[in-house]
């Protein structure tokens, strides 16, 4: 049968944004009494994943020309044929920076490895700030030129899982301290660029010095090995990252936004289990990164993709932009 527009965004819908298996989705349409195969559901997902990459492209050229971004990485099984097992790829997560002008992007890219190499073929001869943890895989950039930021969102977990576990003075400090740091983010948060990098720079810069002094006098009385020394250790080693963002007014503080765009996708591994080859993952990435797009702009991603839908097939490859999931005014 030729499925109509709603149809087939309902099926994306359900897959991506619901997180419901195709098995699930053809439950449903049988309880309404509509007969939807398994096979004739994967096929129309396919279609539509391959139509919509040349919008899932374009996003990746527009995210490449923002000057700071963020990159992190999530595990995903994919089916290993004749196996009857499945192997780990990965779904690596680019975002742009909110503290910089421009309706926000999020791009998945599916790969069947955490290779450092596919982080430099997606972003090829990019230059910019690149905010990440402490990843290997990442480094081969940073000697290239791009500029790495550390994430204090990561240094404050370390501190506080301690704490968590048996309370800890030196680290419920170093938590205050932290605090600190983004109490003055609060304050700027609303701030032009110019007004937010003055503040950082009268007000978090010293914060951050006091606190490198301190974390290196501690670490002198703090034995080696310990949970306290190696969140410490983690810390100093990581510092020059960690302070960058404050020496200018459009960097941010943490890898908080792409963690956040990829929440999403462990909640709904968790019940899709697997995809079922890297083309699969490929088109799943492509269709993922336009639906974040679209939620990040504030935008149904609902609606848009049936709007979507409807305008592709007589949409001209000039008039590309005029359907990415971007709010009007952007």
């Amino acid at each position: 049968g030729m499925a109509a527009v709603g149809l087939l965004a309902w099926i994306i819908i359900g897959k991506y944004l619901d997180h419901l298996p195709l098995y699930r989705l053809e439950r449903i349409a049988a309880r309404d009494g509509v007969t939807l195969s398994r096979s004739t559901l994967a096929d129309w997902v396919g279609r539509i994943g391959v139509a919509l990459e040349p919008l899932a492209d374009r996003l990746t050229e527009l995210i490449r020309q923002r000057t700071i971004l963020h990159a992190d990485e999530t595990p995903v099984q994919q089916l290993d044929p004749g196996s009857g097992k499945t192997k780990r790829a990965y779904l690596w997560a680019y975002r742009s920076n909110a503290l910089e002008t421009g309706p926000p992007i999020v791009v998945f890219d599916y790969q069947t490895s955490r290779s450092g190499v596919h982080a430099r073929a997606f972003l090829a001869d990019w230059q910019g700030a690149l905010m990440v943890d402490d990843y290997a895989g990442y480094k081969a950039l940073f000697a290239t030129g791009v500029i790495e930021l550390g994430c204090w969102a990561h240094v404050r977990r370390k501190f506080f899982d301690l704490n968590v576990a048996q309370a800890n003075p030196i680290a419920q400090e170093a938590l205050r301290r932290i605090a600190q740091l983004y109490a003055i983010e609060a304050r700027g948060q609303d701030m032009a660029q110019a007004a937010r990098a003055r503040l950082r720079q009268e007000d978090a810069q010293s914060v951050l010095a006091q606190m490198h002094d301190w974390l290196k006098t501690i670490r002198l009385a703090v034995a080696d090995g310990s949970g306290l020394a190696r969140a410490i250790d983690y810390s100093l080693k990581r510092w020059s990252a960690l302070a960058r963002y404050a020496q200018s007014g459009d960097r941010p503080i943490d890898n908080n936004p792409v963690e956040n765009a990829i929440r999403p996708i462990c909640l709904g591994k968790k019940n899709w289990l697997f995809t079922g080859s890297e083309r699969a993952g490929q088109r799943a990435a492509a269709i993922q990164s336009l639906l974040a797009t679209a939620a990040l702009n504030g935008i149904d991603p609902a609606a848009w993709l049936r709007d979507t839908l409807e305008r592709l097939p007589t949409c001209l490859n000039s008039q590309i932009d005029s359907l990415l999931p971007f709010a009007p005014s952007a």
